[in-house]
């Protein structure tokens, strides 16, 4: 059984490196090692063998690197991908249920009534779906 955060095959340099071809697209493997600073090309050489091993990468005919899709859902469970950019799924809903309370505390401003049940509610959504979205964010934070 797996627990929280990278599956136990992939950590350190290895995501790292899976993430870069993950965001980068096809990379060569001068180019991996020039991003993430890696000391020496065998170094990059040696974790990419490792990702192709554990099936997250493939190396095509050009030599580029290229990451297999099946294989992000397992690593990047509970994020989302825009582009190059990976966010924490829970980001959207927290982002909606933020606007939505502030819509409710103008009109609440309006309307005293609504207060003490606006509060209550949206308050333990945002603080909720903030806490959540923070956490994944560290979570990937610690993967690069």
């Amino acid at each position: 059984m797996r627990g929280e955060g990278a599956p136990p095959e992939l950590k350190g340099n290895a995501l790292r490196v899976y993430l870069h071809v993950l965001r980068h697209g096809p990379c060569e493997l001068r180019d991996i090692q020039h991003a993430l600073g890696l000391s020496t090309p065998s170094l990059a050489s040696y974790h990419l063998s490792r990702l192709a091993e554990a099936g997250y990468v493939t190396q095509s005919e050009d030599g580029k690197y290229r990451p297999l899709r099946d294989a992000s859902v397992e690593i990047l469970a509970g994020y989302s991908r825009i582009g190059i950019v990976i966010v924490p799924q829970y980001f959207f809903f927290a982002l909606l249920c933020t606007m939505v309370t502030a819509f409710f505390a103008y009109r609440a401003w309006f309307e005293p009534a609504y207060v003490p049940y606006l509060i209550a509610t949206a308050g333990g959504c945002v603080v909720a779906l903030w806490y959540e979205t923070i956490r994944l964010w560290r979570r990937l934070a610690a993967w690069k």
